[in-house]
């Protein structure tokens, strides 16, 4: 990560920079002139609590407020100069987003792309805030999908700020976990962002099991011949390149966010949790690059197996034509055989007065040897051509 991706420690002059700014006593009004006052701006309204899911402020590790709105949270904050805020919003109003910029001097790039969601992972440094963009995953055993969530997290040198688009993660459970430990916990913003980056990640092992399964799945139902796992193959491809997207990336955000924690002396202990969560990332996206290389060769082989399967009843309606082929020949070749003796008796049974050999003596002989002959030699004829 470049240098400006980086958030350092804050140190005593510039820890309580933005809560100094808030706190600030107005300056003297300029003396009056001739000149008209321009009329004044109203302040942004501040937005009820309908999305904040959770909103906490901590002292070395310990919940010391659980304000319940925006407002009463921006206001202990300041009267809790050595505080930290936790803020957990979902699928906020854009009047939330604006009220937290105001108060926290949120980048407006950050902001706009919180409003918008459909990011892709990434961390960037504003100033002295980080904001980072992570893809959560879950895996629905019913339907036998994976389901995709966005994670927004502002962190600042005094508060962390989590915008949550989707179902996933859980970040409750996240904050029990920190507040269970607050050794921990009073390390700052830095430690709610592993806390929150480890949540993520390990709600990948259980989507990583259940696509396991369903490839094995797969492979059964490809050497069996059902006619619907085309459509699956399919359906967990495209799955897999959302999978990607979302842990690709984030082994380079986690070695660049390793790379400022050590340039900036964060806690070591918190640097060694970071480096296994990024070990677990890197097992994860080669995990995933492998489902999507394994589902590829299924698709391959179960194109085959259908060619196969379509050539052997190609084949076999061949075979079948070939036999019917057969009979018709013989069938084709006895009615010549019996057309012969028929057309002579038929023109012999024409009761013509005035007919040649019709009074022969040999007539009848001669007509039946005939007969025989035409039978006999259609028959050899008909024989040595396989037709009979």
């Amino acid at each position: 990560m470049a240098e400006r991706r980086t958030r350092p420690t804050p140190t005593a002059n510039t820890k309580k920079h933005t809560w100094r700014r808030a706190t600030r006593p107005p300056a003297a009004p300029p003396p009056e002139s001739t000149q008209p006052h321009p009329e004044p701006r109203e302040a942004a309204p501040r937005p009820a609590a309908g999305s904040v899911v959770e909103a906490a402020l901590y002292r070395d590790g310990v919940r010391v407020a659980t304000p319940g709105t925006l407002a009463n949270t921006f206001r202990e904050l300041r009267d809790a100069p050595d505080g930290m805020a936790w803020i957990g919003l979902a699928r906020p109003t854009e009047a939330e987003l604006l009220s937290l910029a105001e108060e926290f001097d949120l980048h407006e790039l950050a902001l706009e792309d919180a409003m918008e969601a459909h990011q892709r992972p990434k961390l960037e440094r504003y100033g002295e805030t980080l904001f980072v963009v992570l893809r959560a995953a879950r895996y629905l055993d019913a339907p036998e999908e994976v389901e995709f969530g966005e994670l927004h997290v502002f962190v600042g040198p005094d508060f962390v700020i989590t915008v949550r688009h989707g179902a996933a993660p859980d970040l409750s459970a996240v904050r029990r976990r920190m507040e269970d430990s607050p050794d921990l916990l009073k390390l700052g913003p830095e430690a709610v962002l592993y806390a929150i980056l480890d949540a993520v990640v390990d709600g990948y092992a259980p989507v990583v099991s259940g696509v396991q399964n369903d490839i094995d799945e797969i492979e059964t139902e490809v050497f069996r011949g059902d006619p619907e796992v085309s459509r699956r193959i399919y359906e967990l491809s495209r799955e897999m390149v959302e999978f990607q997207r979302a842990t690709r990336p984030l082994v380079s955000m986690l070695h660049a966010l390793m790379a400022g924690f050590a340039k900036y002396g964060t806690d070591e202990e918190l640097q060694r949790y970071l480096r296994d969560v990024a070990d677990h990332v890197t097992h994860t996206s080669e995990r995933v690059d492998g489902f999507r290389q394994a589902l590829a060769d299924i698709l391959t082989v179960n194109a085959t197996l259908v060619t196969q399967q379509q050539n052997a009843e190609m084949r076999a309606l061949a075979e079948a034509g070939f036999e019917q082929n057969e009979e018709i020949k013989k069938i084709s070749s006895w009615a010549a055989i019996l057309f012969a003796p028929t057309l002579v008796g038929t023109i012999y049974g024409m009761n013509f007065d005035h007919m040649p050999e019709l009074h022969w003596v040999y007539g009848y002989p001669f007509a039946i040897l005939l007969m025989a002959v035409v039978c006999s030699s259609l028959y050899v004829i008909f024989k040595k051509r396989d037709w009979l």
